[in-house]
């Protein structure tokens, strides 16, 4: 440890995203990012896009790029933010609405980057236990009787459960705290879960965090938005040319703009997705595995007579790699990516040798 550091540099228990390897041949199933790659559209409008206007500096209020989401999702212009990818939004969220006296709620089994920013940012938090199936219950989030109703976030789908709330449901969740900020972070909702969108142009409390990084294969542009009332968006606004007032580049702006407005290629490949999910879900359950139902582009899933971490390190001998995480509610779990259909042949294949 450094003696320079500051006290919460010192305490924090930084993120540890999902490994990288570079290693040849691999089928890579632990990280969730699309097994299509970008729409070609998109490589065109880079390509031209890459010239000499690269010595300026991007718009600052990416204006064509939150006009293109507006349009897409039916809201006003006023009520778009974008950042670099979802989490650097969230990381604003938490500093413009989520940091209140009343402690902010979210799932015990979740993205594990939001502890990290309460520790970053002095968040005071309560985890709310998912129920025994690992849905969420509405219950556990409306207000006690005489108790301050503190900020709410979760993402839908869960993440790494898959596990989705109907819009009836979470409409429940952001009409019964109307003096809550209501954060629903949809990283993976086009693959199979009703958005939150709708609300924002009813209620004033609901943000609605996205991200181009699976569902338009954009993760390595790193371009995320949200959308909610005008008056949320003004708050993430203003912590956000506190500190950096040109997130999206030049190309990242181009490029996502061109992601948005290709809904075709968009629609073709998330159907692919969830066809191959729907797949490796029935596959996996042939092999006696216990797969958690999802509407992500993953799979949560579980050997009743094998140990989850075994397998895992099995599976990396043959070159597959699949996450498998500590949390002792979900230790016995691997969670799979969807890959490309070969590659979801190879790991069933794979498993298959495994079991005997």
């Amino acid at each position: 440890m450094s003696r320079y550091w500051s006290p919460v540099v010192a305490g924090l228990s930084p993120y540890v995203p999902g490994e990288q390897p570079k290693l040849a041949n691999l089928v890579k199933l632990n990280t969730n990012e699309n097994p299509f790659g970008p729409s070609p559209k998109v490589l065109d409008a880079l390509r031209a896009a890459c010239d000499e206007r690269l010595r300026l500096y991007p718009d600052p209020g990416s204006d064509r790029l939150r006009k293109a989401i507006a349009t897409h999702y039916g809201v006003s212009l006023p009520q778009v933010f974008v950042g670099n990818g979802s989490d650097e939004v969230l990381a604003i969220a938490f500093q413009a609405l989520l940091n209140h006296d009343a402690p902010l709620r979210f799932p015990d089994i979740t993205y594990s980057f939001y502890p990290v920013y309460c520790g970053l940012y002095g968040v005071r938090h309560q985890v709310v236990p998912l129920a025994e199936d690992f849905s969420i219950d509405v219950r556990d989030y409306l207000p006690a009787a005489g108790q301050p109703a503190g900020p709410i976030l979760f993402p839908n789908p869960n993440a790494p459960t898959g596990r989705a709330l109907p819009l009836a449901d979470i409409e429940r969740i952001v009409a019964g705290n109307p003096d809550a900020v209501v954060v629903v972070d949809e990283a993976y909702v086009d693959f199979g879960a009703e958005s939150a969108v709708p609300l924002t142009n009813r209620y004033d409390n609901v943000l609605v965090v996205q991200t181009l990084s699976k569902s338009r294969s954009l993760a390595g542009l790193r371009v995320g938005f949200a959308i909610g009332s005008p008056a949320l968006i003004e708050g993430l606004e203003r912590v956000k040319n506190s500190f950096n007032s040109y997130p999206i580049d030049r190309l990242a702006e181009v490029g996502a703009t061109a992601a948005i407005e290709d809904t075709e290629y968009f629609e073709f490949t998330r159907s692919a997705v969830i066809h191959t999910r729907e797949a490796l879900a029935a596959s996996l359950r042939e092999l006696g595995f216990d797969v958690i139902p999802s509407a992500a582009n993953f799979v949560l899933a579980s050997h009743p007579a094998r140990d989850a971490a075994a397998l895992a390190a099995a599976l990396r001998e043959k070159g597959i790699i699949v996450r498998h995480f500590s949390h002792p509610r979900i230790v016995r779990y691997l969670r799979i990516s969807i890959g490309t259909t070969q590659e979801c042949d190879a790991l069933v294949h794979a498993l298959r040798t495994i079991l005997v």
